[in-house]
């Protein structure tokens, strides 16, 4: 670990000769750093701040980051900058920087924003309370950076974003070594939680009207290689048991994961979403390339025959099943040859949609370090090549679910026309996108409603005539109010000032 002073090991204390103080927390990058900025909220409401009202200024700012994407640590630092008049009017305003970029590039923040107050890593989100009164007390930045993990994010509070979804992280780290990711180097070695606790979370989140819980793990079906508890031995069995477990939570209706390993996908997980009432008929599994020679040098331990099998085996389960996927294209060496054998996979597997990626480098990853790295020219010509033929599939896909009932868990903010055209959205249970017209029926994000498909674009669909029907939830009732769920540490001691006591009335906040 490094440290400016010795780790934060004592509770903070939370102000309380003067106004509480307010934050605000800004995220970059994946599902495991929007869940690790919840855990973030959860610790500084304990602390005793309060979340700044949107639109206004906070007194205390904290980055959550992402080092994966190219140019990340232009974008942090273009946004601190802009916060440098805010710190010159009032001193007492603090800025923390965490997460994947915090942990990589540790002093070289302050180097480069020197106004910064609190630096910390991934493995130490629980520090930040402590080490923002440390810095306002001393007048001193604070940098911890741990070098492995310290407690598992879960044990911390959290301040949920919704009211009718949620994130419950079953792992963090990763034991693959692809030449591309910088995960494992910031995350660490995977190390899984046991699969009481994760119930225990996803029960607790039930029970305040949660409807859908997404397993998160950086590599979630390998879940079982490394439980924290030293005692419990590897089960390659626990990630298809967990699903099931899931299904037997009462008033849990829905179960997503993300993200897959083709190398770890086995036959009795496809069995288990298959036989699992609520666990989503939804597959986001990455390909990242189609050619085997590529799949070689991207050390991705598996190869395109094994890819496709997976794809055939869930499809012959579930043949509603929507599968998404992640492509990266122009990776270094790859030749036409190779781009084309990517394009067939495509059009074998026919995904619903994917997220596709012009390679770029990472520093301190191996790929970034390979001859024969293309050109931009060539790299977005074969990116554009790729969206054509997606966005033909995307649409026939979508096309041929028109005329079909839909089940919608309505969100809040899917839509940004929603406005303009006086629809709503929502997500099926296949994770497709649908916006739809509500009527006079008072339908509110978290309620659930069935309608039809009316019309299809390749990413979305449109269901314009009356609902079927509508079911107004205890989720629903809690976005109305503007509560949201809460979970605490499990089987570990409370960080900070207690959260007030909830409402004689409605759900705990």
């Amino acid at each position: 670990m490094t440290s400016a002073c010795a780790p934060a090991t004592q509770p903070p204390v939370a102000p309380s000769a003067e106004p509480t103080r307010t934050y605000q927390v800004r995220t970059y990058g994946c599902q495991m750093n929007v869940h690790d900025s919840e855990r973030l909220a959860g610790l500084l409401d304990a602390a005793g701040y309060r979340r700044a009202p949107d639109g206004t200024d906070a007194d205390i700012v904290v980055f959550n980051t992402c080092a994966v994407r190219e140019n990340a640590d232009n974008k942090l630092y273009g946004n601190l900058s802009h916060l440098v008049p805010r710190k010159q009017r009032d001193p007492n305003m603090q800025i923390a920087v965490g997460g994947c970029l915090a942990q990589k590039d540790r002093e070289a923040v302050l180097t480069r924003a020197p106004w910064v107050d609190v630096v910390f890593g991934t493995h130490n989100i629980g520090s930040l309370p402590t080490l923002l009164e440390r810095a306002r007390h001393n007048r001193v930045a604070q940098v911890e950076i741990a070098e492995a993990l310290e407690e598992f994010p879960s044990a911390l509070p959290a301040a949920r974003e919704s009211a009718y979804a949620a994130w419950v992280s079953i792992s963090v780290g990763c034991n693959n070594t692809c030449t591309f990711c910088i995960v494992p180097a910031l995350r660490g070695k995977e190390v899984d939680r046991r699969p009481g606790d994760i119930l225990a979370e996803v029960e607790s989140l039930v029970s305040q009207g949660v409807l859908e819980v997404t397993l998160l793990g950086q590599n979630v079906n390998a879940y079982g290689v490394s439980f924290a508890d030293p005692e419990t031995p590897r089960d390659r069995g626990a990630f298809a048991a967990l699903l099931r477990a899931c299904g037997r939570v009462d008033g849990l209706e829905r179960v997503r994961f993300t993200s897959p390993h083709p190398a770890e996908f086995t036959d009795d997980v496809i069995e288990a979403m298959a036989q699992t009432p609520n666990v989503c008929p939804a597959l986001h599994m990455p390909l990242q390339s189609g050619s085997d020679r590529i799949l070689k040098a991207m050390r991705r331990s598996y190869r395109a025959d094994r890819y496709l099998g997976i794809i055939d085996r869930v499809r012959e389960a579930m043949p509603h099943a929507a599968i998404t996927t992640d492509i990266i294209v122009g990776f270094p060496g790859e030749t036409e040859a190779d781009f084309e054998a990517t394009l067939e996979v495509v059009r074998r597997a026919r995904f619903v949609s994917a997220y596709t990626f012009q390679y770029s480098k990472r520093p301190g990853t191996p790929a970034a370090d390979l001859p024969d790295q293309l050109s931009k020219a060539v790299v977005q010509e074969r990116y554009e090549r790729l969206i054509a033929l997606q966005e033909e599939i995307s649409l026939q896909q979508n096309t041929a679910q028109l005329g079909n009932t839909v089940e919608l868990l309505v969100a809040a903010g899917e839509g940004r026309k929603d406005t303009a055209t006086a629809r709503m959205s929502g997500r099926a249970r296949d994770g497709r996108l649908v916006h739809f017209v509500p009527g006079g029926a008072g339908v509110r994000p978290g309620d659930v409603v069935k309608t039809v498909v009316t019309a299809a674009a390749p990413h979305h669909l449109i269901a314009d005539g009356a609902l079927l029907e509508h079911r107004r939830t205890r989720a629903g009732d809690a976005h109305e109010t503007g509560q949201r769920p809460r979970t605490v540490g499990l089987g570990l001691p409370g960080l900070g000032v207690p959260a007030p006591a909830p409402a004689a009335a409605g759900c705990a906040r």
